[in-house]
């Protein structure tokens, strides 16, 4: 499958199981594909078919532009070098929690999270040791009878038990078969990511602009915008651009982005504009940005070029 059929997949599973979903980002360069929401769930989302397509430098923009949006990072994919991804299994690539289109709808639509990961040497899973102590010392069986059961040391059931150390498959199943009891944990593909880091020096002007007036600005590099621009009341994906086609291009697809995300998106446009927006992404002109005294000024600047008096609500309720 290429990848704009597996894409077009992915959408239709991640829209069957009620999410709102991003138009395509398909500007480069481009850390993520889209980015999709249910609830409180914010995922920005890579889709590659052999996914040791993805590098490191891709992979923490794509991580550290997630934090600043308090969303997840997932990849979708089909093979890892010339192997087909295991159903129900999860890799890792650079941290990046990654998996096939099988595994993401049995996840999503059925119920079914995976239980298994990929590392160097095979397939693990996690089993739950404090329940396995339990079970063990409620049977009256020692940790040297366990571990003779299992082929194991018993330093190594002691590890299961207070390390909460992973175990292969076989050995798991030997476990749940001893104790007649569920004992692996299923792999949470949508874990908590650090919180995204404090802003550094800005090279760029204007970003530099909006930083002195009270956002916390932090430059992104491989997206359809060019940064991050945060207060306590709201969430900005801001954008640079000369009036161009592209640019129009940009703003349309930072208006999709910021919806989904629900965020705000603003370009401030070198030149002069004729209008006050695109779609639901304001335009400011730099003249107009030399103006501003503080980060409410540019909120309401934003909100005032998209012309929507509802949007006020939804800035200040953002953080609330």
């Amino acid at each position: 499958m290429d990848k704009e059929l597996l894409t077009g997949s992915v959408i239709k599973v991640l829209q069957e199981a009620g999410f709102t979903v991003s138009a395509l980002c398909d500007i480069r360069p481009r850390s993520f594909d889209l980015i999709a929401r249910r609830g409180e769930l914010l995922m920005l989302m890579k889709i590659l078919s052999n996914i040791d397509g993805l590098n490191e430098r891709t992979a923490v923009e794509m991580t550290r532009l997630a934090s600043h949006l308090g969303g997840q990072v997932l990849m979708v994919g089909e093979k890892t070098r010339d192997q087909w991804l295991e159903r129900g299994a999860v890799y890792f690539r650079y941290d990046v929690p990654t998996v096939s289109l099988d595994t993401l709808a049995d996840h999503l639509l059925e119920g079914t999270p995976p239980l298994v990961y990929a590392a160097h040497g095979g397939l693990y899973v996690r089993i739950d040791g404090e329940l396995l102590r339990s079970l063990r010392t409620n049977l009256g069986i020692s940790l040297g009878d366990l571990a003779s059961r299992l082929g194991v040391s018993r330093r190594t059931v002691s590890k299961y038990e207070s390390e909460a150390m992973d175990t292969s498959i076989d050995v798991a199943l030997k476990l749940e078969e001893i104790f007649d009891r569920e004992l692996i944990q299923a792999v949470n593909i949508f874990r908590s990511l650090a919180r995204a880091e404090k802003p550094g020096l800005l090279e760029d002007m204007v970003l530099q602009q909006l930083a002195q007036i009270g956002l916390d600005v932090f430059p992104i590099g491989q997206a359809p915008f060019n940064a991050v621009a945060k207060d306590d009341d709201m969430v900005v994906l801001t954008g640079i651009s000369k009036v161009s086609t592209s640019m129009v291009k940009k703003a349309r697809l930072m208006s999709s982005l910021s919806a989904v995300a629900m965020t705000h998106s603003a370009v401030i446009v070198d030149g002069e504009v004729r209008v006050e927006r695109i779609e639901e992404t304001a335009l400011i002109e730099k003249r107009e940005l030399a103006s501003l005294d503080s980060s409410a000024d540019f909120a309401d600047l934003v909100i005032e070029k998209r012309g929507v008096e509802a949007d006020r609500e939804r800035l200040h309720a953002s953080e609330r």
